[in-house]
């Protein structure tokens, strides 16, 4: 890909029958009132879609669980949206993340996202799990399922996780968190689609049927796009490059470029046949709608 395909071109391989894809959103906690107005302006923008549930995510050793607790309570008493919360395990006992999976339960949350979580230096830090803690995903989603029948989320790495000595151990994991009740996979992002195929091809022929959603990333930021890249080791081609180029000042086109790559992205999985997207949308709605409206969706009325 060396320059944006035609929009009209992109909508109508990516719902060649007519019927568009199933769509997911995540969402962080804001840490200001006007982080939180624009997190709401957002989810009101996106709720008319009907995603198949939108995920809130969850700061390392739960540094924003108060404010992760509140966003997914709210979801559930104002909109008609399924939250996902996310939770990780890092830096915290099994008392206390046991409580906070029982309190989801009672406050009707039936989905979480089962992180591990970063290390509490950050992402390159050397990760150590608390003895009284649990160590990993896998163990996280086992206690998840234990106690209350939740449906529980993963997270994959097409490109690998930068911890991970190969993909075949990462499949591995994989299949170890499968065994200890996942029921979905959401990838990081990522931009080489043939990566992500090759990957999802590697994992079937493991013998691993768990469905997996591709993560699709808009970019607007092509410098912070390149940081968040660097921290999960994503590759970002020549062309995404080549496309971003020169255009540090031009904010208009560089949406529109946002647009048509992951417009176009959607529409070469879907011909490989995945009906499923969740877009990371760093809680701004308006390029995600129209990426979504390309894509076929439309608002559904109550």
């Amino acid at each position: 890909m060396t320059s944006p395909a035609d929009l009209g071109v992109i909508a109508r391989s990516a719902s060649p029958g007519g019927a568009p894809p199933r769509v997911s959103f995540e969402f962080f906690p804001p840490k200001t009132p006007e982080m939180e107005e624009s997190l709401w302006s957002a989810i009101r923008r996106l709720e008319p879609l009907s995603p198949a549930f939108v995920s809130v995510t969850y700061g390392a050793g739960g540094t924003t669980r108060e404010r992760t607790h509140r966003t997914v309570k709210r979801i559930l008493d104002e909109t008609s949206l399924t939250p996902a919360a996310h939770l990780t395990c890092v830096g915290a006992a099994r008392e206390e993340v046991d409580a906070v999976i029982a309190d989801y339960w009672s406050a009707g949350v039936r989905n979480i996202v089962a992180l591990r979580g970063d290390p509490p230096g950050g992402v390159g830090g050397v990760y150590e799990p608390r003895a009284d803690g649990y160590a990993n995903a896998t163990e996280l989603t086992a206690a998840i399922r234990k106690i209350a029948p939740f449906q529980v989320m993963v997270g994959v790495y097409p490109e690998k996780h930068p911890e991970s000595p190969s993909l075949e151990h990462d499949i591995d994991v994989l299949k170890a968190k499968v065994d200890a009740g996942a029921t979905l996979g959401i990838s990081q992002f990522f931009f080489d689609i043939d990566a992500f195929l090759r990957f999802h091809d590697r994992v079937r022929k493991a013998g691993v049927t768990l469905p997996i959603v591709p993560g699709i990333m808009p970019v607007t930021n092509f410098k912070g796009l390149l940081k968040m890249a660097a921290a999960c080791e994503a590759s970002v081609p020549a062309w995404l490059a080549h496309l971003f180029e020169g255009l540090d000042d031009d904010a208009e086109t560089r949406r529109l470029l946002a647009a048509t790559v992951a417009a176009e992205t959607c529409a070469k999985l879907k011909g490989e046949g995945f009906d499923d997207f969740h877009f990371y949308t760093l809680n701004r709605a308006d390029l995600v709608y129209a990426i979504c409206r390309v894509l076929g969706l439309r608002e559904t009325t109550p």
